[in-house]
């Protein structure tokens, strides 16, 4: 199969592969029809991680199934479904308690695994014709009859929708609130979506590309430009001086300041400053235990010089970590089906995988109108690869 390969720092390509296939009676095969480049795979596509070479990149992934396990019950073949980035067993402690990000059982001695990521486990990515599902049951999201129509939609369930709402989750969002979200990614951009959907009365999102605050200001929200005045004094303006009463963290680790240098605590410091005393963030932008390539020498083992003192002094709260996709993808399914949320909104590009490796450059590069880029890599009809000849071959 031809899929996106990982070659070393700012270097992917797109080769042929050995075919993804069934290795447990728990497993489904989806041909890959829509996967997303996802802004925390550019991390790894920069060399920032430990992600080894020639693995396949891919957690955004949805799909139709070609063929199930012998113990697959729920899913069968011809479904179409969405994969939650988060690979989980569905019977440890964290999943039991719906906490699938944390899951004990796929990465052992790690808490938590992903499709095609650096340290989540051996899993392949989905930017690739097929995939490989484990614990199908548990880890496939079927999608109603207007899957193929909404594929630029539902495989946002993937990651980003429940990661931006998961944001909203963690800051306790409530009907009438205002809230500030730095970074118009496409996280932040979920965030802020989310953030309506959970009746804020004012979101005001940070930024300095311009595309992206444009679509912001799109779904309603305040855009400021952190590098045309400073971002702090922009948020308090529009709060009447006391602050957002919620905050969402949607950089991570290579926030810029405003003149484009890296500055891994400054988004942290700014939601600190302009969150109101009592209020509550959520972060979900990504942060990692150590960052070896870092120019900032804290951030080179994972920490940042953080404001405690002023955080401590207004009383404010914060939950953090991956989405447990899980806990919002059927819910979120059904606002985009009933048409009550359109998160493709944000898509600026379809292509095909063959071109994958020129989409992730001018992503990483933060190009003009490249805002969120969708790969299809799937071509062939969906069949019953268990009566297939290919597949008996390879059983």
């Amino acid at each position: 199969m031809r899929a996106l390969v990982y070659e070393g720092p700012n270097k992917v390509a797109v080769k042929d592969v050995p075919d993804a296939v069934i290795e447990r009676p728990g497993d489904a095969l989806v041909r890959v029809t829509s996967t997303n480049i996802c802004g925390s795979d550019l991390h790894m596509f920069e060399g920032r991680t430990a992600m080894e070479e020639g693995r396949v990149f891919g957690h955004e992934n949805l799909g139709q199934v070609i063929e199930v396990g012998d113990a697959v019950e729920h899913v069968k073949v011809g479904d179409w479904v969405c994969l939650p980035f988060n690979v989980s067993c569905g019977y440890c402690k964290n999943c039991e308690r719906g906490l699938t990000g944390a899951c004990l059982a796929m990465n052992p001695g790690t808490a938590g695994a992903a499709y095609g990521f650096a340290g989540m486990g051996p899993f392949e990515g989905g930017q690739a014709e097929y995939l490989r599902v484990p614990h199908a049951d548990f880890n496939c999201l079927k999608l109603p009859e207007d899957a193929e129509e909404k594929q630029a939609d539902y495989v946002m369930l993937a990651d980003i929708f429940p990661t931006g709402y998961h944001a909203t989750e963690m800051a306790c969002v409530k009907p009438g609130e205002s809230v500030v979200v730095y970074g118009a990614g496409p996280v932040g951009l979920m965030a802020a979506m989310s953030s309506f959907i959970r009746g804020a009365s004012k979101v005001i999102v940070v930024d300095r590309f311009p595309d992206r605050l444009r679509l912001a200001q799109q779904i309603g929200a305040i855009a400021v430009d952190f590098s045309a005045k400073d971002a702090i004094d922009q948020v308090l303006h529009h709060t009447d001086g006391m602050g957002a009463d919620k905050g969402c963290e949607c950089v991570g680790y290579q926030a810029h300041d405003p003149q484009g240098e890296e500055q891994p605590n400054i988004t942290m410091n700014n939601l600190v400053a302009s969150v109101r005393a009592t209020g509550k963030i959520g972060v979900v932008g990504v942060f990692v235990p150590e960052d070896p390539k870092a120019k900032d020498k804290l951030e080179k083992k994972g920490q940042i010089a953080f404001d405690w003192g002023q955080f401590w002094f207004k009383g404010l709260s914060l939950g953090t970590g991956q989405a447990n996709v899980k806990a919002y993808n059927r819910q979120l399914r059904e606002l985009i089906h009933l048409g009550k949320a359109k998160p493709s909104f944000i898509v600026s590009h379809e292509l095909p995988l063959e071109a994958a490796p020129e989409a992730y450059a001018r992503f990483n590069e933060r190009r003009d109108g490249w805002t969120k880029v969708i790969l299809k890599p799937g071509n062939e009809p969906a069949r019953d690869r268990n009566k297939s000849e290919a597949a008996v071959a390879r059983r």
